[in-house]
């Protein structure tokens, strides 16, 4: 029985997800945002039961007496009287009562005596403000909303636990780890300090920065430009086959396509490089990030598996060995066969059921883009080895195709401005926090990397990816990594002293 790759594929754009899932979610090829995967715990591991708190539907709307029930979890087994409250903040996914167990902030708890709490978000796990996902209902999803949320949850639970004067400290990674530093933006008289991992601040439309990121962390192997090269030489000879039908045959057998390739169909060969790019965006992305990710080759998939196969002659020519990077990513999520039909992944996200597949949180996440952040990583620069098939222009008509036409490039632009607007964008003007982000991690270009006060510190991290420094430590750990959370554990102790 073929397999749907569309299950496994949920992206659009940007962010991190605190999902149930082991290994990443997609959204047709790319990661999700930043998208912040649990670590692995054993299977006699206890996690905290789930709890219900009772949430506002709309907190700027005086009015709308609605409410709903908004998901979180309590770990208080670390905690003393007067210790500090940890509040990790849930993303674009199902929050994962993994992280209530293990991870470096936990590590943190454990040393500081501390109160450890997660708040779901609305719209994405099993919190569930509205009947459905259609688009008068999506309004109530955004940033301001969650941040909002974040608030009234804290102020309760303060009352609710006696907590009021304790000191509380914010975690997030990838948006968690925006909205980390919103909140103390916000409500700093909520939340004493905040630490925000590879968070992107600078919302925009296009973000064709991302593959040059992904190109730098290519070099970075024993290979160097070479890997690069080769993708490069592979994505010429894909752009030749595409020129005639035999070619696009071939293809569709390369890449285990689950029905024949049209090339004259720009949507199918836009989703079709989507897919097979956003292995490469993905493995970058996420490279070494402390969670097993077992594939076929028997070791971690890595930024130096890609190079290793695309730098391999005995593999074939470059063409096969792109090929063969694909097959191995394919059997790593049981993928039988690659859909990229465009037309059936919109029909797909249209679906405004909580049962669909598409409500674990693409299409939400697919909204927020377009509503609030965009971030469009696109083909549309010339200084990267993978082609120039999906511009920005195709993540627009996405947003139109799922959600209507009133989502064009103009609404979209200002979009974008309010947000940079509402939170500063690069400039955002904070105290109290740090800023964690990697090198290898292409959201880095988006996010501080920079101090920009002496209270609000940059730590950038050489050598690591996305949201490397809140896994559990291992042996293996760069130095530059292990010195990172010191700095944040640092700064964390002057914020509850």
């Amino acid at each position: 029985m073929e397999v749907d790759i569309r299950r496994f594929l949920l992206l659009f754009s940007l962010f991190f997800i605190i999902s149930e899932a082991a290994y990443p979610i997609f959204f047709f090829g790319r990661p999700r945002g930043g998208m912040l995967t649990p670590p692995i715990i054993s299977h006699h591991d206890v996690l905290p039961p789930e709890q219900w708190f009772e949430q506002k539907l709309d907190h700027f709307d005086p009015t709308d007496t609605n409410t709903w029930k908004q998901r979180y979890f309590v770990n208080d087994t670390f905690f003393k009287e007067g210790g500090p409250v940890f509040l990790m903040i849930g993303g674009e996914g199902k929050a994962n009562a993994a992280w209530m167990i293990t991870g470096t902030w936990i590590e943190f708890a454990k040393t500081y005596n501390a109160l450890c709490l997660m708040l779901e978000h609305r719209f994405y796990g099993d919190s569930h403000p509205t009947s459905d996902l259609s688009v008068q209902n999506l309004r109530f999803l955004s940033s301001e909303q969650a941040l909002a949320d974040l608030a009234y949850f804290r102020a309760c639970m303060a009352v609710k636990m006696n907590l009021a004067d304790n000191k509380w400290v914010s975690f997030g990674g990838s948006y968690p780890g925006s909205l980390s530093a919103w909140f103390r933006l916000k409500y700093p008289h909520l939340v004493d300090g905040a630490v925000s991992t590879s968070a992107p601040f600078q919302a925009t439309l296009n973000f064709p920065e991302y593959l040059e990121v992904v190109r730098d962390s290519l070099t970075t192997t024993k290979y160097g430009s070479k890997c690069n090269d080769n993708i490069q030489s592979a994505t010429q000879m894909i752009d030749s086959l595409l020129l005639h039908p035999l070619g696009w045959q071939t293809l569709t057998k390369s890449f285990k396509l689950c029905n024949p390739l049209d090339g004259t169909n720009k949507n199918d060969v836009s989703n079709m490089f989507v897919n097979i790019v956003g292995n490469f965006m993905n493995i970058v992305q996420y490279n070494k990030d402390n969670r097993k990710f077992e594939g076929a080759l028997g070791t971690n998939i890595t930024v130096d598996t890609i190079c290793d196969i695309m730098c391999d002659e005995s593999a074939g020519d470059v063409l096969e060995r792109y090929a063969k990077f694909n097959s191995l990513i394919m059997s790593t999520y049981k993928t039988e066969c690659l859909d990229i039909e465009y037309d059936s992944m919109v029909a797909e996200y249209r679906n405004i059921s909580w049962d669909s597949a598409s409500a674990e949180g693409g299409r939400q996440w697919v909204y927020q883009t377009c509503s609030e952040f965009a971030f469009f990583q696109s083909t549309d620069s010339k200084q990267q080895p993978f082609g120039q098939h999906f511009p920005v222009t195709f993540s627009i008509q996405l947003c139109q195709d799922i959600f209507g036409k009133q989502f064009n490039r103009s609404t979209i632009e200002e979009n974008v401005k309010r947000t940079n607007t509402n939170y500063g964008g690069y400039g955002i003007q904070v105290s109290e926090i740090v800023f964690p982000n990697g090198s290898i991690d292409p959201w880095h270009y988006l996010g501080i990397t920079t101090s920009i006060g002496d209270d609000a510190k940059a730590v950038f991290i050489n050598g690591t990816a996305h949201c490397a420094n809140m896994y559990p430590a291992t042996a293996q750990d760069l130095p530059q990594l292990i010195q990172a959370r010191k700095t944040i554990q640092s700064n964390l102790q002057q914020w509850i002293q």
